[in-house]
């Protein structure tokens, strides 16, 4: 009959557990004196205050690489949502703004930037609300008897 193994049983490997290394207790262990850390220098000191970056006095890695680019902190992005998504989630004479898109999962976070796109077909007039439409979108929602009101970004 097979044993079975409880919690209690339970118990590493043989050669799995080291002891721990005790420094600074003496020679006769072989890790005292100098406690492992050789003679005098920044890493022999109690408290070796080094930047995981630092690297001895050479030029740093970030200023060895060079730089390319131009990040424009002025750049505005969209979330973008095609004329097809309006036509499968909403019902006709609904209002298409950012709470009803957050409700609908068409959105994801908060102050999102809305652009709608016109791919697809529309058919139901929806009344608009986003900060931005293409010129294809506006068509096909303005043919479908929808409005579109454009929010300031």
């Amino acid at each position: 009959m097979d044993k079975v193994i409880t919690l209690s049983d339970l118990k590493p490997f043989a050669d799995a557990k080291h002891r721990e290394k005790r420094v600074g207790r003496g020679h006769g262990s072989g890790h005292g004196k100098t406690s492992c850390r050789g003679h005098k220098g920044q890493k022999a000191r109690k408290s070796p205050d080094i930047a995981p970056w630092f690297e001895g006095g050479q030029t740093p890695i970030i200023r060895r690489i060079p730089k390319r680019g131009f990040k424009n902190p002025f750049k505005v992005y969209y979330t973008v949502i095609n004329v097809k998504q309006l036509e499968e989630r909403f019902e006709a004479n609904e209002v298409v703004d950012y709470e009803s898109l957050l409700k609908k999962g068409l959105v994801k976070g908060k102050n999102k930037v809305i652009k709608i796109l016109g791919d697809g077909e529309i058919t139901k007039p929806l009344t608009v609300r986003v900060h931005a439409v293409s010129k294809s979108a506006r068509e096909k929602i303005e043919k479908a008897g929808g409005k579109i009101e454009l929010i300031e970004v």
